[in-house]
């Protein structure tokens, strides 16, 4: 069987006493696999949430800044959200991960934080807030999926021979 290349699912972990909490295991391995040796942290753009991950979201976020002039107002705003409010934290042995103050507060981490894989990274929640979030996800998707309903059906593939 294949490993996943992408962070799914999530999980709850305590932080200790020093502030470290540690990175679930599916997400370690994903991030070896992506052969990034640090987390790339930032607050998150849409939630208060941390985005973090490897290679594939400082990819992404290439991506998004590429699509601005360089010395632009837009790039630089990007820019200073994306990498000038980040860090590159590195994991102890055992995959612990010591999360700076300011990034507990924004997050409104307290003694537990809820890792969510979202495939090229995955965030970090207070356990409370995500629960919420989840919840107004999901609703979110069931009101799309009625609003798509029956434009949706029209643009599906359809077995062979339906057509015909």
């Amino acid at each position: 069987m294949r490993a996943l290349d992408r962070f799914v699912s999530h999980f709850t972990n305590r932080l200790d006493s020093k502030g470290r909490v540690s990175i679930p295991a599916p997400f370690r391995a994903v991030l070896t696999r992506d052969g990034f040796d640090v987390l790339y942290v930032h607050p998150s753009l849409d939630a208060e949430a941390l985005d973090c991950g490897g290679f594939a979201l400082v990819k992404e976020i290439d991506t998004v800044l590429s699509r601005f002039a360089a010395y632009s107002a837009e790039h630089d705003v990007y820019s200073t959200a994306l990498l000038g409010d980040g860090e590159a934290l590195k994991a102890d042995p055992e995959g612990r991960i010591f999360l700076p103050e300011r990034f507990k507060a924004y997050a409104g981490l307290g003694d537990e934080a809820t890792f969510v894989g979202q495939g090229y990274k995955f965030q970090i929640w207070e356990p409370g807030r995500f629960r919420i979030h989840l919840e107004e996800a999901r609703n979110q998707v069931r009101s799309l999926r009625k609003q798509l309903g029956a434009r949706g059906a029209a643009d599906q593939p359809q077995p062979r021979g339906a057509r015909e």
